[in-house]
């Protein structure tokens, strides 16, 4: 084997594929936690101060270098809201987001333990409040479907003589579909109301 091909063999062999060109890796723990109507879904609030204050989201947040999904989502529930990592059983892997801006994000669903629960203390530099809906709510009502488009803006200097394509070139476009819940005076949407449709599915 050359010395050429031996370096992409060990960079390859051993690789975990992700996003190319991914701008990061998030992670979230879908928070359940038991209550007397059911399984309920955790959520936060996000804090005013921070970017996106005010949005419904679960904790969670960037994965750090040779971290796992869970390891990050376990990290960051305990770093936003005080539950013991060790009051969480985990329950598996939901399917991810590839957002549009070029980031993975990567549920965790797990269960909340009563003794986690009563440990529960929102950081106020990260969480507003907490609150909880329970699963038979979302499964029993249908979310309001918005959608947008994702149009693609090429460059008047592209040089599509170079790559053998015309001007009309069709540009592949995309669209998002945004499920939005209201309950109880809160809004759950976008990232977070796509991963709560996976779930009650």
């Amino acid at each position: 084997m050359t010395g050429e091909l031996a370096r992409l063999a060990r960079r390859f062999q051993s690789h975990e594929p992700g996003l190319l060109g991914a701008s990061g890796s998030y992670a979230v723990l879908c928070p359940l936690v038991e209550g007397k109507d059911g399984l309920r879904l955790l959520f936060e609030v996000r804090a005013p101060q921070l970017r996106q204050g005010g949005e419904v989201c679960f904790p969670g947040g960037k994965m750090e270098p040779g971290e796992g999904p869970a390891d990050c989502a376990l990290r960051e529930t305990e770093e936003e809201l005080a539950v013991p990592r060790r009051e969480v059983t985990l329950l598996g892997a939901p399917d991810f987001i590839c957002n549009q801006r070029g980031f993975l994000l990567r549920p965790v669903l797990g269960l909340v333990s009563p003794a986690g629960l009563a440990a529960l203390r929102p950081s106020p530099a990260e969480v507003a409040e907490v609150f909880t809906v329970p699963l038979a709510f979302f499964r029993k009502t249908e979310p309001d479907l918005r959608r947008y488009e994702l149009i693609p803006q090429v460059p008047e200097d592209f040089p599509y003589g170079l790559v053998g394509i015309p001007r009309d070139y069709p540009w592949g476009r995309g669209q998002v579909e945004v499920p939005i819940w209201r309950y109880k005076g809160r809004t759950i949407w976008g990232m977070t109301a796509r991963l709560v449709r996976e779930i009650i599915r």
